[in-house]
């Protein structure tokens, strides 16, 4: 079979749809096959109520005016939420316990005890000491249950099981929401990239000089391959590899497993939060009962509930009715039970079982953040990989696995321009 590309790409979510145009600005000819019915990967838009939209996967231009796709959205004529950007900082970060705001001496205490949790993080990863987060932090203080909470939704993964160099790694505030979705805002940019939808690989075969992915489809012939799906499809055998990885491969694969973080949206008929009531919450009550909210961040009558860990995976196994009545509950928790009655329409994520993804985002288990480094590392300078699991700083983000898609575009374009 005759070469047909310099470039097989799989996958084309933000790292795909990148490296596709940085190929092409290098001169490079490129394929690109994505499994799924759209492009866009792990940022995804729906509409919860007409003309309103709801982000299922990414949802924050982590980092604000440093994101990339900050300044692709003033390209594109797409507003994001900057003038109210300040709400949803970490000092005004809102906390509710048992139906009720922190008073100001609770709020200082778990400033400080959050403050604490993440120094010890940060000194652990300086001194070299990889553990489990719940080896550094206090996990009988009082302010504990948010904490736990949050890192969970933040990595996917219960602190036990979230490495404490990886945390630290993690850089960015919130920064912006896209008025029409961040998963819309990937769509419009990547819409000038071709790309063969519902073309599932099954087999990339790297046993000759050149590489030949098999799909439902039929085989493809490339000088070399990309892949930018997530370590959880990797690991899984969808897509079997002949030869096998190497076992430094694999290793980097299985020590970065995918953490799940599932969020509930809600739309409301009426506006339920009230004049004061947009920002970014953290609630927990005495039952066990924990999740964070993002309230009304584009001014709209919406609210997103997050959770994640074991907590979100067993809650996604319980199904849509059970999702939807925990995030009812939890926005009740902080807006009072008034909002039961304007209820209009939710929608429920299921990471940890989406057939494309198989969970959120790659979470380095203790002890293993440098195996985002193997990952990054091609094999045979013919199988390249990129996403937001080969990142450091940018992990588990879109801006993230943009950025791994040029960085692996170059390295390609530097690999095959320098032979004969």
């Amino acid at each position: 079979m005759a070469v047909e590309t310099d470039v097989i790409i799989i996958g084309a979510g933000a790292a795909g749809l990148s490296a596709a145009k940085e190929l092409s600005r290098n001169g490079l000819t490129y394929t690109v096959v994505e499994g799924s019915h759209r492009i866009g990967g792990r940022a995804y838009s729906e509409e919860i109520a007409p003309g309103v939209w709801f982000d299922l996967g990414c949802a924050w231009l982590v980092g604000g005016a440093a994101n990339p796709f900050t300044a692709i959205a003033d390209e594109l004529d797409i507003t994001l939420s900057k003038d109210k950007s300040h709400l949803f900082r970490e000092q005004n970060h809102r906390y509710q316990r048992n139906g009720e705001p922190l008073n100001d001496d609770q709020r200082a205490a778990c400033f400080q005890y959050y403050d604490d949790s993440y120094k010890a993080i940060t000194i652990a990863a300086e001194q070299g000491r990889d553990v489990a987060i719940s080896d550094v932090v206090d996990m009988e203080g009082e302010f504990a249950t948010p904490l736990l909470g949050g890192i969970a939704s933040a990595w996917g993964m219960d602190i036990d099981l979230v490495s404490t160099a990886d945390s630290a790694s993690a850089t960015g505030e919130l920064g912006f929401q896209a008025l029409n979705g961040y998963g819309n805002l990937v769509a419009a940019w990547g819409a000038d990239v071709a790309v063969s939808l519902n073309t599932r690989v099954e087999r990339i075969d790297w046993s000759g000089h050149d590489v030949r992915v098999e799909t439902p489809k039929g085989t493809i012939a490339g000088r070399t391959v990309l892949s930018t799906v997530s370590t959880g499809i990797l690991a899984s055998g969808d897509i079997r590899f002949t030869p096998d990885l190497p076992d430094w491969k694999t290793e980097a694969i299985n020590n970065l497993p995918m953490g799940t973080e599932n969020k509930m949206g809600i739309h409301f008929d009426t506006d339920v939060f009230g004049a004061d009531g947009r920002g970014h919450y953290s609630t927990w009550n005495d039952d066990g009962n924990s999740a964070k909210v993002d309230a009304s961040v584009m001014g709209l009558n919406t609210a997103a509930v997050f959770v994640g860990g074991r907590r979100g995976v067993w809650l996604e196994k319980q199904g849509q009715q059970a999702c939807h009545d925990f995030a009812v509950d939890r926005v009740a928790d902080i807006f009072g039970n008034d909002i039961r009655k304007h209820v209009n329409r939710s929608i429920v994520t299921a990471w940890n079982t989406e057939p494309w993804t198989r969970g959120s985002w790659a979470c380095a288990s203790p002890g293993q953040a440098h195996q985002r480094a193997n990952l990054e590392r091609s094999v045979d300078e013919r199988l390249f990989f990129a996403g937001e699991a080969t990142v450091y700083g940018g992990q588990g983000t879109c801006h993230g696995a943009y950025l791994s898609g040029i960085r692996a575009a170059r390295e390609i374009a530097r690999q095959l321009n320098a032979g004969p």
